[in-house]
């Protein structure tokens, strides 16, 4: 027969399993927090990273056709021929790998020609927020910004 002394020190007392949850509940929670922080920098990262394959991309399309593609022709041009006066008289793209993607945030990318401060062409993600300014992941990633 066991003692009962012996059977009170086998178990564990619901407010040690309460503690150990407790605990764990925290290291997770923290976990996920520094997860979600990473989440956020990986979007913006990738985001920057668009923007300079497009950049290369419309480079690219100036040498061949001596001018950038227009606003109405947008980032399309750089994977199919536009069809929109003016016509690019040697187009060899298509100057991507694949179609022009949205953002990491399942927005469209703004293009502007001629784009600011003097620049031939700017290009633009809003962020997080798919508004324009902001500041965190929702601040807006720029061409013409490092």
């Amino acid at each position: 027969m066991i003692s009962s002394e012996h059977s009170r020190e086998a178990g564990w007392t619901f407010v040690e399993t309460i503690i150990v949850i407790a605990i764990i509940l925290i290291l997770t929670a923290t976990v996920g927090f520094v997860a979600f922080r990473g989440i956020a920098n990986a979007n913006s990262a990738a985001a920057r990273s668009q923007i300079d394959t497009f950049s290369t991309a419309l480079n690219s399309y100036l040498v061949d056709n001596r001018r950038y593609p227009s606003q109405e022709q947008g980032l399309d041009a750089l994977w199919a021929r536009p069809a929109t006066e003016p016509l690019p008289p040697n187009w060899s793209g298509p100057y991507l790998e694949r179609p022009v993607p949205q953002d990491p945030w399942g927005n469209e990318y703004e293009y502007t020609a001629p784009g600011p401060e003097g620049l031939p062409f700017g290009i633009r993600s809003l962020g997080a927020d798919g508004l324009q300014g902001g500041e965190g992941q929702d601040a807006d990633i720029l061409s013409w910004e490092n």
